[in-house]
């Protein structure tokens, strides 16, 4: 599972841009995802981009278990607090895998909903920032 941009898949190597330490990941992810809310809240609601970030959390937590208590808070839209706080707890690689997971996940339920390229337009300034300046996410997985 690597951050490279692949298609419709998001470019997520600006997580690692100052590091890969958790924080970071977590700050990183929760400004990406208010992001998000801020441009797709005009057009699904605050309520829509609320459940699409629900399903993608039910999605991906099986595999996940330390993001259960974060679907089971079911925050309030634009609430990402409990996921921030569950990736900055985790290890370095679990953060990232678990960033990665989620806002592909996200970009891949939006592209099933509504295209590649609607999708692209309206999140690919969000999802293909150009703050890298270190290497491509790399899967360290056995």
């Amino acid at each position: 599972m690597g951050g490279t941009y692949k298609g419709s898949r998001p470019n997520l190597d600006f997580l690692i841009a100052g590091g890969r330490e958790a924080a970071r990941v977590a700050e990183a992810t929760n400004t990406t995802l208010r992001a998000i809310d801020a441009a797709l809240s005009p057009i699904i609601s605050e309520r829509g981009v609320a459940a699409l970030y629900r399903r993608c959390l039910f999605l991906i937590r099986h595999e996940r278990p330390w993001l259960d208590p974060v679907y089971a808070a079911d925050a309030g839209p634009g609430d990402y607090d409990a996921l921030r706080s569950a990736l900055s707890q985790q290890n370095d690689a679990d953060a990232l895998h678990g960033a990665d997971a989620l806002l592909s996940t996200f970009h891949g339920l939006l592209v099933s909903l509504i295209g590649e390229s609607l999708t692209d337009r309206l999140l690919g300034s969000i999802l293909e920032p150009t703050l890298s300046s270190g290497d491509a996410v790399q899967d360290v997985s056995p």
